[in-house]
């Protein structure tokens, strides 16, 4: 009979505990972005961010982790000024958002850059050490934001030594 007591208390305790991870995983970093940061590419002329056209800004964004941001937009930009102007970033994979983030959809933009109807830009090199911001514009205007690691964060955080061709690592100040 104590076997059955401690087997059910188990398992409530794993229930209890699965539902918390799953709210702090889903919603509880997470935040919406009451003032997003403004939509930047990297301009092939001059290397840095520059500020593009951009409406209906919608973020959110977490704390916890520098590759939490994601942001939906729509810009009046056609391909052929946007490629000829900012800089393509190579290896973007969308990362998925939240569920109640419904604008964000990673499959659908996945989908989009392989068979070429949106295109992948450098938003900002090293946001944060080893991440960079990716910015995604569909053919028809749609476009969406996230950050990623580059080629030095994932050596960085797997433990592979970093190289010459990364910048220094921050140190921290106490």
């Amino acid at each position: 009979m104590n076997g059955k007591y401690i087997g059910i208390g188990l398992m409530v305790i794993a229930l209890i505990a699965g539902a918390s991870l799953y709210y702090l995983q889903v919603y509880h970093y997470y935040a919406k972005v009451e003032t997003p940061d403004a939509v930047q590419l990297v301009s092939v002329v001059t290397g840095e961010p520059e500020e593009i056209i951009a409406d209906e800004i919608t973020a959110i964004d977490a704390t916890s982790s520098p590759i939490r941001y994601r942001a939906c937009f729509s810009t009046p930009m056609s391909h052929s000024m946007l490629t000829e102007t900012y800089q393509l970033a190579d290896g973007a994979i969308p990362l998925t958002a939240p569920d109640w983030f419904d604008c964000f959809n990673a499959t659908e933009i996945g989908t989009a850059l392989e068979d070429g109807t949106a295109l992948a830009f450098l938003g900002k090199e090293n946001i944060e050490y080893g991440v960079d911001r990716i910015v995604v514009i569909f053919e028809d205007g749609r476009g969406y934001v996230w950050q990623q690691l580059n080629d030095c964060g994932q050596k960085a955080y797997d433990g592979t030594a970093v190289g010459p061709e990364c910048p220094a690592r921050p140190t921290e100040s106490n």
